[in-house]
């Protein structure tokens, strides 16, 4: 008896162990179901009851006065009582750079527009910033927050980063780019660019007056619980909305526009748990591009941006839809996408990933279903291992597991390019239950690994394809 007692329990150790196992590897598989886990973890933060008028610190909505202390010293007062709503009432407010603090909720009421400065001596002092994936000393954004905690934008209104070709825009070269002689950003990209692959330590790559990289939007730096929603964003400088090494963020029912150079909608660098929502993207380049910084700098910070969901979105003009890259050397990885609408001549991709091996970094389980697509310019689906400088490295990239489900397409130029490197083909492509209509061109298809096609019309051809490698 005491034999057979013994016998039953190794056997359960040895059944429990299995489990054990089984359950830990089976917590790694990421799919669709690990999207509402993504969910249950962000949550927006909440904000006391207390608010802070502007009007109150001196601000005048009349499109002229000077309101950037006004508006600071309101966000101040606010922050230091514990926290509530500070209130842009509606009127025209006129401003330079403002600065988000801890427990704060700006709050932009219906009829309400901040109009802010074009002058560069508005965003200064230099705030630590990164800008194209390299850190760095910098103009503040237009809003920024560094190191807070529960911060948020919402309500109404609009925030109008005033730019044009006549101010921040020329900064990336005239539109025609006729006019050489003007001062733009060439040279002192270039040189960060230098800095960050030498190894510069970051304290001395100060840029600022004198230089020519354009501030962001928004951009919240090493924040946590953040909020965006509702409002209206126009004509900023260069990307708009650029949360940076931050977690639990939510972006919903915000309305970007905006058609100057580098204007991408929303671009999450180094984060996690990110939602967009029923959002809008009418931008000059990519409505939402996830990054994790560039190059030798990107792989000494060394994060990847994960857990992301995008939800309910629409995208109009654009160079993607939802774009991974190029800053890209952190990585990517647990990316979901569904119900999106995207259309437009205009715009060029819907699913992109661009990258090289300059670049590097690992892009995994990407995920996008239910998407509909009245047109696009070029490809449905591209991803391009030879983007920018090419194959002229020595870190190559690596992207697998890229899933498409329910991907309807009215017209567009391609249904699939793919151009990868024979040394690290894509491994693990797989679209199912498509329709891809009104498409001008043959697939380009470059070193790929397990390319699957599940009931996928292309041009009323249908294709079912298993384990393609080539």
């Amino acid at each position: 008896m005491r034999k057979n007692k013994i016998i039953l329990f190794f056997v359960l150790v040895y059944v429990l162990g299995l489990n054990y196992v089984f359950c830990q590897n089976n917590s790694n598989i990421v799919n669709w179901g690990t999207e509402q886990k993504i969910l249950n973890r962000i949550i927006p933060p909440k904000f006391p009851k207390r608010e802070f008028n502007i009007l109150k610190f001196g601000a005048v909505g009349d499109g002229k006065t000077d309101c950037t202390n006004a508006i600071n010293n309101a966000i101040k007062a606010c922050s230091e009582s514990g926290g509530g709503k500070v209130i842009v009432p509606e009127g025209v407010f006129f401003t330079g750079a403002i600065y988000l603090k801890s427990n704060v909720n700006l709050y932009i009421s219906k009829g309400a527009t901040l109009k802010f400065s074009t002058d560069p001596e508005k965003y200064l002092p230099v705030v630590f910033t990164r800008w194209e994936g390299v850190e760095c000393y910098n103009y503040s954004s237009l809003i920024y927050a560094y190191n807070e905690s529960n911060i948020a934008i919402t309500g109404e209104g609009l925030l109008d980063g005033c730019s044009s070709y006549e101010n921040w825009w020329a900064w990336k070269g005239t539109k025609d780019n006729k006019d050489t002689l003007k001062p733009n950003q060439k040279k002192d990209r270039d040189l960060l660019f230098k800095m960050g692959e030498d190894n510069v330590p970051v304290e001395n790559r100060v840029f600022g007056l004198g230089h020519y990289l354009r501030p962001n939007f928004i951009q919240f730096y090493k924040c946590k619980n953040v909020l965006i929603s509702g409002i209206k964003i126009i004509n900023s400088p260069m990307w708009v909305i650029h949360p940076v090494l931050s977690q639990n963020i939510s972006i919903i029912r915000v309305h970007v526009e905006g058609f100057g150079p580098n204007t991408d909608g929303c671009d999450p660098e180094s984060c996690k748990d990110v939602l967009i929502k029923d959002c809008c993207f009418n931008n000059g380049d990519d409505c939402i591009a996830i990054k994790s910084g560039r190059n030798n700098d990107g792989r000494r910070v060394g994060i990847p941006s994960e857990n992301i969901v995008i939800k309910n979105c629409t995208m109009i003009e654009g160079h993607g839809g939802v774009v991974m890259g190029s800053e890209i050397s952190g990585g990517v990885r647990n990316v979901f996408v569904q119900n999106c609408w995207m259309n437009s001549p205009n715009l060029d991709r819907a699913l992109r990933f661009k990258t090289n091996s300059l670049r590097g970094g690992l892009i995994e389980n990407i995920f996008m279903k239910n998407v509909k697509i009245g047109q696009v310019g070029g490809e449905i689906l591209r991803i391009d291992y030879y983007y920018e400088e090419g194959d002229a490295g020595t870190f190559t990239p690596i992207i697998r597991n890229v899933n498409m489900d329910n991907i309807i397409c009215n017209e567009g130029k391609y249904a699939i390019w793919i151009k990868a490197y024979d040394r690290s083909p894509v491994e693990n492509i797989t679209i199912s239950n498509s329709v891809f209509k009104n498409i001008k061109e043959e697939n380009i298809i470059e070193n790929v690994k397990s390319l699957n096609l599940k009931n996928v019309k292309i041009n009323n051809k249908l294709y079912n394809i298993k384990n393609f490698s080539n």
